[in-house]
């Protein structure tokens, strides 16, 4: 686990260090960026694939507290058999809450911190999760992608 956090800062720090033009924080708002937030959450609540393949870069990076990391594509081949499941009524996402969020801008990406509470529903059984996560979300011609994802389960 310590490795590939070391991984995520160095990609981190290297995509800050790209950045060539002086930044301009002004440039993209916070505002903009919660939208996009809000519209990434409630695609992936509602299991709506296509939506969030849209959202997120070519070289999109997805860790959970619970594995190793994945890419794009293997993450979008856990979304499809979640959005069956949702289709289907085996997986019902009650509630999908992100709170307690704080933005920090650098040039063209943010990284964006959280809580998220998930309430879910199978086979007639609740469960409730709480999660601390990191998004790290690129501004690529005026339009926000999420590039990387990591989260760790709470009490």
């Amino acid at each position: 686990m310590k490795i590939l956090n070391r991984i995520i800062v160095i990609a981190v720090i290297t995509l800050f260090l790209s950045c060539k033009s002086k930044c301009d924080k002004n440039s993209f708002k916070k505002e903009e960026l919660l939208t996009t937030l809000n519209q990434f959450n409630l695609a992936f609540q509602n299991g709506d694939v296509k939506t969030l393949e849209a959202m997120i870069t070519d070289n999109y990076i997805h860790t959970n507290g619970t594995s190793k990391a994945i890419h794009k594509k293997e993450w979008l081949n856990y979304l499809k058999k979640r959005e069956h499941d949702i289709i289907s009524g085996k997986l019902e996402v009650v509630d999908y809450n992100m709170d307690e969020i704080a933005i920090e801008f650098h040039c063209n990406s943010a990284i964006v911190t959280a809580k998220v509470k998930v309430i879910t529903k199978t086979d007639k059984e609740l469960k409730e999760s709480a999660f601390r996560v990191t998004n790290l979300w690129v501004n690529n011609s005026g339009t926000w992608q999420r590039a990387a994802f990591h989260d760790g389960k709470i009490d």
